[in-house]
């Protein structure tokens, strides 16, 4: 006799659900956070190493053309790795999150438990990454005498908050894409090399006066996490009319993930 398990509800985040399963979270996680440093010289320093490394590249090669051009609130490869930082969330999460489906593929086939699981375990594993590069980044401050302002109690929090609701809602979506179109796995990299470029990571909105431009900006879901983010250092004020629009689009692309997600995860096993 054949038995289909289905989740409780279709469309809906099933957090009840989530919960009993809990301890999953913790072994996914850790497993995935394993497996990215398994047999490496330099271990988790590669978190640390990735966002030192980027930021010395772009201070030498583009520090002084955009200093000279813009403003900036802070020297430029404090604002560069401030972006960076921050941007390894978004970044590592859905590279890990676009290929979890498939390369859990194994699992989702013989036992059954909430599939949202594996990409929210994903994103840990980019947050994960963030906290280590965050430490090393509060320390390069200190070591140059940035201090930071006492609004970085709140605004920190929000904004990997803020960058983790961006990076579920597109994670979860190019998950479920990945499993039915096979050639998101060659998207996925070439996708988050192009939205470093299109964020405002290592050069400040105010780099254009255009119109256009900073409305595409500001559509960006990382646009916001990144200015609050950066308003906890400089204690500069925040552009909330730009930012509203970031944090709308962010909800929407959540929305969207979400739903299709759910939508599309009774045929993982089939099709994983």
């Amino acid at each position: 006799m054949e038995y289909e398990i289905k989740p409780q509800t279709k469309l809906s985040l099933g957090l009840k659900e989530l919960w009993e399963y809990r301890e999953l979270f913790y072994f996914f996680t850790l497993r995935d956070i394993k497996v990215k440093y398994k047999q490496t010289v330099l271990g988790f320093l590669w978190a640390v190493l990735q966002p030192l490394v980027m930021t010395l590249l772009f201070t030498f090669f583009l520090g002084k053309a955009i200093s000279s051009y813009t403003e900036l609130p802070l020297p430029y490869d404090i604002f560069a790795l401030s972006g960076l930082v921050v941007w390894g969330i978004f970044s590592s999460g859905i590279n890990n999150a676009g290929n979890s489906m498939v390369s859990n593929a194994n699992i989702i086939k013989k036992i059954y438990f909430p599939r949202l699981i594996i990409p929210i375990s994903s994103v840990l594993v980019g947050l994960f990454d963030f906290l280590m590069a965050f430490l090393v980044f509060i320390v390069y401050c200190l070591f140059n005498q940035v201090t930071f302002s006492l609004n970085a109690i709140i605004y920190f929090p929000v904004a990997i908050a803020l960058t983790c609701v961006a990076t579920f809602g597109a994670g979860t979506l190019l998950a479920a894409l990945n499993v039915k179109y096979r050639d998101f796995r060659y998207i996925i990299p070439f996708l988050v090399q192009f939205l470093l470029f299109v964020t405002p990571v290592i050069y400040p909105t105010s780099i254009t006066q255009n119109n256009y431009l900073k409305l595409l900006l500001a559509l960006n879901p990382m646009s916001a996490p990144l200015d609050i983010f950066r308003a906890g250092i400089t204690n500069g004020a925040i552009n909330w009319e730009a930012n509203l629009i970031s944090i709308a689009t962010s909800g929407i692309i959540f929305v969207i993930g979400l739903l299709y997600f759910k939508k599309t995860e009774a045929y993982f096993a089939d099709l994983a």
